[in-house]
């Protein structure tokens, strides 16, 4: 059993988590469990696709997930966790520096959810981590069908009970839990209440035709991340992924991609040529659009139709258009007044 440094008046609980990427950066998802030692049981399960991200980020959300779970069914609980994942266990014990700037805040993340003292890290083979290893592929196949984990439908059955009165924990972090998902998608009726859980007659959304991702090839990558990444995070989108050629945003579902490399031909974008001219986002109040527009400026945007701001789009269509330094246009819409 692992050593506590300070001792827990709850009960042990074993927090197993797996995290993937298919491609690295890629597809990615986490999967957790908290398991009872004693008995075997699984208390609670979950499993999130996370967009665009690298392993190592999905790793790390696996845990975090976990840790909320164990939060949830006993706060004061002695939190043993088991990954397969070597770097993650020896940074989270201290014995490893974490040098990237977002495993840093993942990492802190994961430490702010329960006392330092009730929580034990310990590395295990993949064999051993088959379950949450199960939880995070279903996570990584939602993700690349467009579709949502739905925890009926898991492989992984729940065997041990968590408190009657514990809410369904929070998953990893994601800007879905803060802002909007936007205007509901056409719906499907699902007649079976056993096969996804919900009551017979309950209309569930849809994801068929809704946005998955969007990928921005761009020739100066540290450029359009100043600029363009910076609008994104500014509009609510989180960095889920970056490395060496690209950099990813999740949004409420669906996520935004900034990528340079080899493949990219040289020239920069002309919106006014066929193909894309211009991406719009949902901006807030008018007075969001303004303080927003006024920001992007200062960083090199480029007010378009100035001559006809803020209704260049009509007049009941508040907006502004920007050009971005590398030549994209984003339009910052204003919620209806």
């Amino acid at each position: 059993m692992p050593q506590q440094s300070t001792p827990s008046t709850g009960r042990l609980l074993y927090v197993e988590a797996d995290g993937g990427s298919r491609g690295n950066p890629g597809v990615a998802g986490y999967g957790a469990l908290v398991r009872d030692p004693e008995t075997g049981a699984v208390l609670d399960i979950e499993a999130q696709p996370l967009g665009r991200a690298s392993n190592n980020v999905a790793e790390y959300s696996g845990m975090i997930a976990g840790l909320r779970m164990a939060r949830q069914i006993d706060p004061d609980a002695a939190v043993h966790v088991r990954l397969d994942s070597k770097l993650v266990v020896e940074q989270m014990s201290g014995r490893w520096k974490i040098k990237h700037a977002d495993m840093q805040k993942l990492a802190a993340e994961a430490r702010g959810i329960l006392p330092a003292g009730q929580v034990t890290y310990e590395w295990i083979p993949r064999a051993k981590n088959k379950d949450a290893d199960l939880l995070s592929n279903e996570a990584m196949d939602a993700g690349a069908a467009g579709t949502e984990w739905v925890k009926a439908r898991s492989g992984i059955k729940m065997t041990g009970s968590a408190p009657a009165s514990a809410p369904s924990p929070a998953s990893a972090p994601s800007p879905a839990s803060a802002h909007d998902a936007g205007p509901p998608a056409p719906a499907e009726r699902v007649p079976e209440p056993a096969a996804d859980g919900a009551p017979a007659g309950v209309v569930l959304p849809r994801r068929a035709g809704r946005l998955h991702h969007v990928e921005i090839w761009v020739e100066d990558l540290e450029a359009a991340r100043s600029s363009l990444g910076w609008l994104f995070q500014e509009l609510g989108y989180v960095v889920s992924g970056e490395w060496s050629e690209g950099t990813s945003y999740q949004g409420a579902g669906e996520y935004l991609v900034l990528e340079s490399g080899p493949q990219v031909s040289a020239g920069g974008h002309d919106r006014l040529r066929p193909g894309l001219n211009h991406v719009a986002f949902h901006a807030g109040s008018r007075t969001e659009v303004d303080a927003l527009t006024d920001a992007a400026q200062s960083r090199g945007f480029t007010l378009l139709f100035a001559d006809r701001h803020p209704f260049a789009g009509g007049r009941s269509h508040y907006a502004a258009y920007l050009e971005a330094p590398n030549g994209f246009e984003v339009e910052l819409v204003a919620d209806p007044a």
